[in-house]
C-alpha cells in the first residue's frame, strides 16, 4: 500500500516524456492518409480527393525510383559495416595499451566528434574538401591536379562514408571496451601460460568474447539499412551528386516541402517506413536467435 500510495509521483515523471510521445510521434501518424489522397492543404483532409494507391504505383514509375533506393542501402550498408570493423579493431587496438593516461585521453579524443551535429560539422569538411582546401593543397603539392570532390560522382559517397565513421567510431568503440572488460582475465592468464603471444590472445581470446555484442548490435543494425542518415547527406550534397548521394530521406524532402507534392512524398515515406518496420522485426529475431537478446 505504501509504494502504491507514491506510485502517482512516478506516473507524473513519465507524463512529460509520454506527452512528448503523443504529440510528435502518435498524432501524426494520423498524416499518413495523405498517401492515398490528392492533397489540398486548403481542401483539409477530409476534403480532398481519395485516390487509393495512386501515388505508390506512380513511384514505383518513377525514373528516379531505383536511383533513390539504390543510393540509400548503398550508403546506409557500407556506413553500418565501417562503423563496426573500425571500432572493433580500434577497440582491441586501444585494450593493449598500458599507458592509461593515454588510453583514456585516446577515448576522450576520438568520442568528441559523436556530440557535434552535422550542421556544424558541414561547413569544415566542406572547406576541407574544397579545390582550394587543405586536401587539394597536399595534392597539389605532390604534382596532382586539383579535384572538385564534394561534386563529383566518384568521390562524393567515400567521403560521406570516411566523415560519418570519424564521427562516430568513438562511441563504438566506447561500447566494445566495455565488452571487453567483461571478458574473463583468467582467459588471458591461461593464454599466456600456453605461450600466446599478445596478437594471438587478440585473436583468440579478445575477439570471441566480444562475439555477442558484435552479434547483436550487427543484427541491430539492420534494421537502419533504409536510413542512410538524413543530417549529414542534407548539409553536404549538391544537384550536382543527387546520382551517387540522393537518398530517399532526403527525395522526401525535397517532394514535399520544396516542390508540395505532399502525397508523393507521404508515400514514399510511408513505403520505407513499412519496409523498415519489417527489418526491425527481423533483426530483433535474429538478435535473440544468435545473441539470446531481444526488445519486444
Amino acid at each position: 500500500m505504501r509504494n502504491q500510495k507514491y506510485a502517482y509521483q512516478y506516473h507524473l515523471m513519465l507524463l512529460p516524456v509520454m506527452a512528448f510521445l503523443v504529440i510528435f510521434h502518435i498524432l501524426p501518424m494520423f498524416g499518413v492518409i495523405i498517401a492515398f489522397e490528392k492533397f489540398i492543404p486548403t481542401r483539409g483532409f477530409f476534403g480532398s480527393e481519395f485516390v487509393g494507391l495512386k501515388y505508390f504505383q506512380q513511384m514505383l514509375k518513377m525514373s528516379i525510383s531505383w536511383r533513390i533506393f539504390r543510393n540509400t542501402v548503398v550508403i546506409a550498408v557500407w556506413k553500418i559495416a565501417m562503423n563496426m570493423v573500425v571500432p572493433i579493431t580500434f577497440s582491441i587496438l586501444l585494450n593493449e595499451v598500458r599507458v592509461e593516461g593515454f588510453k583514456r585521453t585516446a577515448q576522450t579524443i576520438i568520442y568528441l566528434p559523436h556530440f557535434l551535429s552535422w550542421v556544424v560539422l558541414a561547413i569544415p569538411i566542406m572547406n576541407i574538401f574544397a579545390y582550394d582546401g587543405v586536401v587539394n593543397n597536399i595534392v597539389r603539392a605532390f604534382g596532382g591536379s586539383p579535384i572538385l570532390f564534394m561534386s563529383s560522382n566518384s568521390w562524393f559517397r567515400p567521403i560521406l562514408i570516411m566523415t560519418d565513421v570519424w564521427k562516430e567510431f568513438g562511441f563504438g568503440t566506447i561500447v566494445y571496451l566495455a565488452a571487453i572488460t567483461g571478458i574473463d582475465p583468467a582467459l588471458y592468464e591461461a593464454a599466456v601460460i600456453d605461450g600466446a603471444t599478445r596478437g594471438q590472445r587478440m585473436l583468440h581470446v579478445t575477439l570471441p568474447g566480444m562475439l555477442p555484442t558484435i552479434v547483436l548490435l550487427a543484427t541491430r543494425n539492420l534494421g537502419n539499412v533504409l536510413s542512410a542518415g538524413f543530417d549529414q547527406i542534407f548539409n553536404l550534397y549538391s544537384p550536382a551528386v543527387y546520382e551517387v548521394g540522393d537518398i530517399i530521406d532526403t527525395y522526401v524532402y525535397r517532394a514535399g516541402l520544396l516542390e508540395m507534392n505532399y502525397s508523393l512524398s507521404t508515400a514514399v515515406g510511408l513505403m520505407k517506413s513499412a519496409i523498415s518496420i519489417v527489418l526491425i522485426l527481423t533483426s530483433n529475431r535474429l538478435a535473440y536467435k544468435l545473441a539470446n537478446y531481444r526488445i519486444f
